[in-house]
């Protein structure tokens, strides 16, 4: 339970963490904004991303991870027709289709084209998945990543149906779905090495992720005839398990130096795609996996889409920590904080059943 909650709280402060601060690609400029050093919540220049809004608040993908992690927790399971429904409800009805409206200040790409094919066009929910490359299928999946963390081919499964209800492409569900097996294990108790790849193909091999594979083990070629076909439902590559080993490799060689650690965001890439983001967060949660606020803190100065980047991270981070391992003044300066660490309890007690 204490790594359970960690993970969701871990996510939820990262979010706000990145409010104040979101999508500053001159970094000069963000550092005359907030200071040379971020270490907390930031309030929103009027005239930018989220202005209007406080310090400590949730964007509108830290409202939707809420509202999913609402649905699981008062359902004690995951059902799809509850999430959606409340997409429904008391989302939709607030936004209009543009950016720069709607709850937390902002609603991204993959949320506007999935409003305007459910609202404007009036399509099913099984038609609602568009092309965006960005992360915000992954970030929501945290709550079903924490609740099966014991069970990893469930984590894949339901994992692969949400994010399918606002980006189908196939290797960005692919990326979602690997980071949140990935942090699934470190809920239940692994830590970010390279080894955890090891794991991973391991569980692809006992047919428990949807991954094709043809190597066989240390990526060595298979032998003559034993190739296995790719099967319906199957990602093509298992590349997207693979990516934290290297990330791991490349936090923990002493040869490599990204000094500080936020420049790691101009190594994988400030922009918005989850090719950037989550090769920054594999790294800073493989680095500092015993350190929370240095993680969340390094994510959020790195600037571009640091919000992203550190919710990503303070999953990863706050399962490797647990709960106490979290500074309790992130907490406290959380809005709603004392009500979401309940809701993070709540559901680390499901996920431990």
């Amino acid at each position: 339970m204490n790594r359970a909650a960690g993970a969701i709280m871990g996510a939820l402060i990262g979010d706000a963490l990145g409010l104040g601060c979101h999508w500053y690609y001159d970094l000069a400029e963000m550092r005359r904004d907030h200071g040379e050093w971020i270490s907390g919540y930031t309030t929103p220049k009027p005239e930018r991303y989220h202005g209007g809004m406080k310090a400590g608040q949730l964007s509108q993908a830290g409202l939707i991870f809420v509202m999913l992690l609402e649905s699981v927790t008062g359902q004690g399971e995951y059902r799809e027709e509850d999430f959606t429904r409340r997409l429904d409800e008391e989302l939709f009805p607030l936004l209009n289709g543009t950016a720069m409206y709607g709850p937390g200040g902002y609603t991204n790409q993959s949320i506007r084209e999935a409003y305007r094919r459910r609202v404007q066009q009036n399509t099913s929910w099984r038609e609602t998945g568009g092309s965006a490359d960005t992360t915000e299928a992954a970030e929501r999946g945290i709550v079903l990543a924490v609740r099966y963390a014991r069970q990893p081919q469930q984590v894949a499964e339901f994992v692969v149906a949400n994010c399918l209800l606002t980006q189908s492409d196939e290797a960005i569900v692919a990326m979602s779905t690997a980071y949140n097996v990935i942090l699934s294990l470190l809920v239940a108790g692994e830590k970010l090495t390279p080894a955890i790849s090891d794991k991973l193909m391991q569980l692809v091999h006992d047919n428990k992720l949807p991954f094709h594979a043809v190597t066989n083990g240390n990526l060595s070629a298979p032998r003559r005839g034993e190739a296995d076909p790719l099967l319906a439902g199957q990602f093509s590559s298992p590349d997207a398990l693979l990516t934290p080993h290297y990330m791991a490799l490349a936090a923990l060689d002493p040869d490599i130096k990204i000094e500080p650690a936020w420049k790691a965001s101009i190594v994988y890439g400030m922009p918005c795609a989850i090719y950037h983001q989550l090769p920054a967060a594999y790294y800073l949660a493989s680095r500092f996996a015993d350190d929370f606020e240095s993680a969340v803190l390094h994510a959020v100065n790195g600037g571009g889409q640091n919000m992203s980047r550190a919710m990503l991270t303070g999953a990863l981070v706050g399962a490797q920590v647990g709960l106490e391992g979290i500074p309790q003044r992130f907490i406290n300066g959380l809005d709603k904080g004392e009500a979401l660490l309940t809701l993070a309890k709540k559901l680390g007690t499901q996920s431990a059943l």
